[in-house]
């Protein structure tokens, strides 16, 4: 109850303050480097950056490096890969320094720029859907085709789409905050683009994605002003719609067969045997774990141990102690959005307020999800673990949205100052 009453308060807020959104911010030298600078009245930078924040997206990002090591070392050994102890490693290295490198390029972004480009990258992030349907372009993997190679590097568009729909929601919000109560005109548009974006999306097949980016694009509309029996209408209406997707592909429902009797004969060396073996892993680790490196279930039991049950490891040899202090970390992270959101739409920053708290959203709910699998609170879905698992372009879809919010809040401290954003 005390959750609604705050998210009600901060839709109220955006929805009251929808209509003003000052031009123009402060441009920073380059990147995260911009923190090093001074604004109008001498103030150095660096105190306009959320230090403790920063630090946590650092923590985290190091703790999944090491997570990230622990849980591939074991894949050198078998004939599916062919690679040496650290090859996982070292591309998870290299997709860290490309991912930082592009989070540097969007803190130094004026927010202002990001509301101008909003459809545009939107309609870049859509194209890239396309593309990646498109024979011979696009990769695939164990039945799906969700990858662009890039040289030695693969792009998935759909976490590119994650970003792009933060962004364009919030600009669409904002632009039509006047008819945010009729559907014709304040909701239709917005259904119609995530209805191609889902066609594309299912084509890929990739449900778990269009799942992330219809919750990000109507929490935002929730929290920009529609109207909230037509937001309950929809709502009720998409549940039918993943419902009746679900039940039309047999390996969905078997799937969802499994995750109900994971234990069974059936089940536990099939569509159940992942859920069953991240258990085990959870079992196994206990309180306080086996102790870093001695997984047994990342030795080729549990499939997918450094990308999406990269928890499973940790729940193993970090034990309930690991597992809930990533939980609180995602929790801090996802409420320090939040604030940073209100404290924009408080300064008439309407778009900005509804970009942080988007990618509030969006880390929380993936997050959630992925917890939520591998300890079987929920059907099995390949998602990852934000910042921690394995994967370039989620790493990087992932540090290039924070560090967009780490610029709301830049932003917000020079305002708050005195100083200019122009």
């Amino acid at each position: 109850m005390r959750l609604f009453t705050v998210l009600r308060g901060v839709r109220k807020s955006a929805a009251a303050g929808a209509r003003s959104v000052p031009g123009g911010a402060v441009y920073a030298l380059a990147g995260l480097g911009a923190a090093t600078g001074t604004d109008r009245r001498g103030w150095t930078s660096l105190r306009s950056v959320d230090a403790p924040l920063l630090l946590l997206i650092a923590a985290l990002l190091l703790f999944g490096l090491v997570m990230v090591f622990s849980a591939s070392i074991a894949l050198a050994d078998s004939p599916r890969y062919k690679v040496t102890p650290t090859y996982f490693l070292l591309r998870h290295c290299v997709s860290m320094v490309v991912a930082l490198a592009a989070a540097a390029v969007a803190f130094a972004l004026p927010v202002a720029t990001w509301q101008r480009i909003a459809p545009w990258v939107f309609g870049a992030a859509a194209m890239l859907l396309v593309v990646v349907l498109v024979p011979g372009v696009g990769k695939g993997a164990l039945g799906a085709r969700r990858w662009i190679g890039l040289g030695g590097l693969n792009l998935q568009p759909s976490e590119v789409m994650k970003l792009a729909c933060v962004i364009y929601a919030a600009d669409f919000t904002v632009r039509k905050q006047d008819f945010m109560h009729d559907f014709r005109k304040g909701f239709a548009p917005m259904a119609g683009v995530m209805a191609v974006v889902g066609v594309l999306l299912l084509l890929q097949p990739d449900l778990g994605a269009f799942g992330v980016i219809v919750s990000i694009s109507m929490a935002i509309l929730f929290l920009g002003g529609v109207n909230g029996r037509l937001f309950a209408s929809i709502a009720a209406a998409l549940v039918v719609a993943f419902m009746g997707v679900i039940w039309a592909s047999p390996w969905r429902r078997e799937r969802i067969f499994a995750y109900l009797d994971p234990w069974s004969a059936e089940n536990v060396l099939g569509r159940g045997y992942q859920l069953s073996h991240s258990l085990i892993a959870f079992g196994r680790g206990e309180w306080f774990g086996v102790g870093l490196g001695a997984s047994v279930e990342k030795l080729h039991y549990l499939p997918e141990a450094h990308t999406d049950f990269i928890m499973s490891v940790i729940g193993e040899e970090l034990g309930m102690v690991g597992v809930l202090v990533v939980i609180v970390s995602f929790y801090w992270l996802v409420k320090r959005a939040f604030e940073i959101g209100r404290q924009a739409i408080a300064l008439e920053r309407t778009f900005s307020g509804l970009v942080a708290q988007g990618i509030g959203l969006w880390m929380g709910l993936q997050a959630f999800i992925n917890i939520g699998v591998a300890t079987g609170l929920l059907p099995t879905k390949g998602l990852t673990l934000p910042l921690m698992s394995y994967g370039g372009s989620a790493l990087m879809s992932s540090l290039v949205a924070l560090a967009v919010l780490l610029r709301v809040d830049y932003e917000n401290r020079v305002l708050m100052r005195g100083g200019m954003t122009q």
